[in-house]
């Protein structure tokens, strides 16, 4: 396709003055001069990501044809066509960021064997990675947690910060947050973020729009903030940051009209669980969502950032909100200098990014009304983050979905009161909540009043309090609220994602012991984003998301089994009954604290050395040189076999023949139960691979700490203890072997199939691959020997991720699923028609042989979505591409 506009006199470069300085910028309302008519029509996102295309156009990184087909957008067309997108930067954690270190390491040892300079692999675009997945709550409940959980990271995590320390001086670009400031998306949203950046285009000044890539799904945050950004695979960010553009399919975008404003005592936690149902309810996979409306006059930055955050929980690819007054109030709250605030407004404005509420509405997709007082308090779970509860139906709701003989509450003395439905963790936690100082200074005050009413949490609580930076500590101290949290035993543990992303620590010996014996359905509450099974906790079936003062309220609960709004919390110790709403914070006095607390100078305390380390960090040495230097004895760090072997030109695609079914499964499979982060079990493969190097089951660490090194993560597949694979009866890693249909290990099985020679496929239903972004998902499928996942649906990251590795997603047709075809994995399937000239979204054959001789064929659709996908899947995979590249370049 070419494009439909005559281009050849086209010059979108414009000037900015903003006092003595004069910017070049790429005015996207330029495009009017070529027919497209008013650019104001395209939603505030399209608009930013025309400019992306416009700036990169005289690089060779976008085309003509590019501008013209977005410049064309249409809200009644389904776009089917991609364009690509270079971010201004990326930025990694230290979970997802170690992988993608080993890799370009990894490239670098394999570019040297081929005889090339392995300094050209180097990042592009600016990288900051922030060290933040990896403290754990081992100590809670005192004041020496902080101390004792940060050394106990250090001491686990020495070899992995290592590796880090060489990145820092091996590549340029390349920055790194030591761990103990706080959680990647809050530090981007407090500090990184600019808005607006300032860089050289062409040897000029020039301006453009912030934005970022991320290796994390709730990237999405900084989108609160007006910055266009998402999470993606570590393989695409990889290659983002080594120059290779994102390719995005054209979206759908979606308007949410917000109207009204929230009810009192109804926090911006409960209204993003309630746009979670909602927007999970009508379908945004793989959309632009965009806020509007006279409803964002009544919400703060901080409660727009909660929103955003929580995107990939409600599907989309972005939850956006344009850049308006109160951007700009919350850039000089928190300390962004004024000249960087004033150069935000005049280029929003003179670029028509700029938001204001007699704003012309673009033209959407589809537009839903959200009305902001249809929110109530509320708790999400047990299970997914679009379970939304009323607090009278969270009892009910639990007896239903865990319905079995009650057990009696225990008469043990150090676990007196445990049964089903107690809470045995309650945790503050996440940056989708503790970013916000309104709910954090409502839990603080919460916690007052029920200090002062003498009441205490419960004892088989385990209560946390993991701040997603050191800003919140200073406004709690400042607001004099901190002991109060820390009387009700929410003890700074750490700065970092903890329980949410399952660094809850162990619980009590006898609390388990007890959980274990007596088969009790115990909860936790905590105020983060993802409450799948298993992810919190292993011995927790039940976990639900909630505000953080509702965390403190079911730590003095100590139950899930109670109507908040009804009965009572506990007894004052003149007997009276206290309850929620006595104890609930008016709106007035929670702002009368935050402007009272929360000041700038608290941000530049914060910041002002963050990228410097304690002295435990800088203990640490590196080693120099662009080479890493693989010791072979590691069990954190191993070279990866993805460029071991790789041979300058890809082989040629051929069809799959007679391949076994590893895995069947069903609807919500998440990249936590195909690549778990938790423990690791002593009995599982990664466990006794890791007892066979002498390593003692208290050494293990976590999955998430062990991604550098694919020994351990290939074996930690699909070994997530609660994905129950169709083939077997029994939760956990487990598969059937055919032809002889014994039970097993599903890395056993791999091992064998590789071992015969089989390929291998998987078999999957709705919404496969959803939760994080997560590359080891498709890394330890492909290293499992799958060569073909086929699905009812995919989630958009996941998917991404198993094209960057070479895995070919397939999708069933509507109406047609493994159940419909009757499969029972004794099969083998062939996969026809991939051998030839592959298109997007073609059709497969998919041929079926029964055990008893009998043979079908179907037709599935082919998920490669564009040319560009494609290519990735010829080359073996996006960094096999990019590698090529640089070995032609030398």
């Amino acid at each position: 396709m070419t494009a439909t506009r005559d281009f050849s006199r086209f010059n979108p470069q414009t000037t900015l003055q903003a006092g003595d300085a004069a910017y070049t910028i790429y005015s996207v309302q330029a495009l009017e001069r070529l027919g497209y008519g008013s650019i104001k029509r395209l939603p505030y996102s399209l608009r930013i990501l025309l400019e992306n295309l416009l700036r990169h156009a005289p690089r060779g990184l976008a085309s003509e044809t590019d501008i013209d087909r977005l410049a064309s957008w249409q809200p009644g067309a389904v776009p089917d066509a991609a364009v690509p997108f270079m971010p201004a930067r990326v930025i990694l954690q230290d979970f997802t960021g170690v992988p993608a270190l080993v890799d370009l390491a990894a490239m670098r040892s394999a570019l040297a064997r081929h005889g090339g300079d392995p300094a050209s692999i180097n990042p592009f675009i600016p990288v900051d990675l922030v060290i933040d997945h990896s403290v754990q709550v081992d100590r809670c409940g005192s004041p020496e947690a902080l101390a004792i959980n940060t050394g106990l990271e250090m001491a686990r995590n020495r070899e992995r910060y290592t590796m880090f320390h060489w990145g820092q001086q091996a590549f340029g670009n390349f920055r790194v947050v030591p761990p103990g400031a706080g959680i990647v998306h809050q530090v981007n949203l407090e500090y990184l973020a600019s808005v607006v950046a300032a860089g050289a285009q062409d040897g000029e000044a020039a301006l453009y729009p912030d934005s970022v890539l991320g290796t994390d799904s709730h990237t999405t945050m900084i989108n609160g903030l007006g910055v266009m950004g998402w999470g993606v695979g570590g393989i695409e960010a990889e290659a983002v940051l080594l120059g290779q553009p994102y390719s995005l399919q054209i979206p759908e975008v979606v308007g949410v009209r917000l109207v009204g404003k929230l009810r009192p005592g109804v926090t911006a936690t409960d209204l993003v669980l309630t746009i979670t149902r909602f927007l999970r309810a009508k379908g945004v996979v793989g959309r632009f969502v965009e806020f509007f409306g006279p409803g964002l006059a009544h919400l703060g930055l901080p409660d727009r950032a909660t929103i955003a955050n929580m995107a990939p929980e409600y599907g989309a690819t972005m939850g956006f909100f344009p850049t308006d007054d109160e951007t700009l109030r919350y850039l000089r709250t928190s300390g962004r200098p004024p000249e960087q605030v004033d150069l935000v407004e005049r280029y929003c404005r003179q670029q028509g990014f700029f938001y204001t509420p007699d704003s012309a509405e673009p033209a959407y997709s589809v537009v839903y009304d959200i009305p902001l007082d249809s929110a109530a308090p509320s708790l999400a779970g047990p299970r997914r983050p679009q379970e939304l509860l009323p607090l009278a139906g969270v009892r009910e709701d639990f007896s239903r979905q865990f319905a079995k003989p009650a057990a009696t509450a225990s008469q043990t003395p150090a676990t007196a009161g445990l049964a089903d439905g107690a809470v045995v963790i309650a945790a503050i936690t996440s940056c989708t909540n503790t970013s916000n100082p309104d709910v954090m200074i409502g839990a603080g005050l919460l916690a007052r009043k029920a200090r002062q009413r003498g009441l205490t949490n419960k004892p088989w609580v385990k209560t946390s309090l993991a701040p997603g930076s050191r800003v919140v500590t200073r406004y709690l101290e400042q607001s004099g609220l901190l002991p109060d949290l820390e009387a009700l035993g929410f003890h700074v543990v750490g700065y970092g994602c903890t329980t949410c992303i399952g660094n809850s620590g162990p619980l009590d010996e006898a609390i388990g012991a007890e959980i274990r014996e007596r088969n009790l359905v115990v909860a936790a509450v905590l105020s983060g984003n993802r409450n799948f099974e298993a992810r919190i906790h292993p011995q927790i079936r039940a976990n639900y998301l909630a505000s953080p003062p509702l965390v403190v309220a079911y730590a003095l609960a100590g139950t899930v089994l109670i109507d908040l709004e009804r009965e009572p919390l506990g007894l004052d110790p003149q007997g009276q009954p206290v309850y929620l709403r006595d104890l609930w914070p008016t709106e007035e006095e929670i702002r009368a604290t935050v402007r009272q607390s929360l000041t700038p100078d608290l941000f530049a305390a914060s910041y002002g050395s963050v990228f410097a380390g304690d002295a435990q960090w800088n203990e640490l040495r590196g080693g120099g040189g662009h080479l890493y230097q693989w010791d072979p004895d590691s069990s954190y760090i191993r070279e990866p076999p993805f460029f071991q072997e790789l041979p300058p030109e890809p082989r040629p695609i051929a069809d799959i023949a007679r391949a076994r079914i590893l895995a069947l499964f069903g609807d919500s499979i998440t990249t936590d139960h195909i690549s778990p982060a938790g423990s690791i079990g002593p009995q599982t493969p990664a466990g006794l691979y890791l007892q066979g190097l002498g390593i003692q089951p208290a050494d293990f660490n976590s999955y998430g700490s062990r991604r550098g090194n694919h020994e351990v993560m290939m074996r930690g597949a699909f070994a997530n203890i609660r994905i129950r694979n169709q083939m077997v009866d029994r939760e956990g890693g487990w598969t059937r072997y055919w032809p002889e249909g014994e039970e097993m290990p599903i890395y056993e099985a791999a091992v064998r199939y590789r071992q015969a020679g089989v390929p291998l496929v998987i078999f999957a239903g709705k919404d496969y691959g959803t939760g994080s972004s997560r590359d080891w998902a498709a890394k330890g499928t492909l290293l499992l020997g799958v060569k073909a996942v086929v699905a009812v649906s995919f989630e958009r990251i996941h998917r991404s991720n198993l094209v960057g590795m070479g895995v070919l997603p397939l999708q069933f047709p509507q109406g047609m699923d493994a159940a419909t075809l009757g499969l029972d994995g004794s099969e083998t399937v062939s996969l026809t028609g991939i051998d030839g000239d592959l298109k997007p979204g073609q059709q497969v054959s998919l041929r079926i042989d029964r055990a008893d001789g009998r043979s079908e064929t179907a037709q599935v659709w082919l998920r490669l979505d564009n040319a560009m996908e494609i290519d990735y899947y010829r080359q073996g995979g996006i960094l096999h591409k990019v590698l090529r590249q640089r070995l032609r370049q030398q």
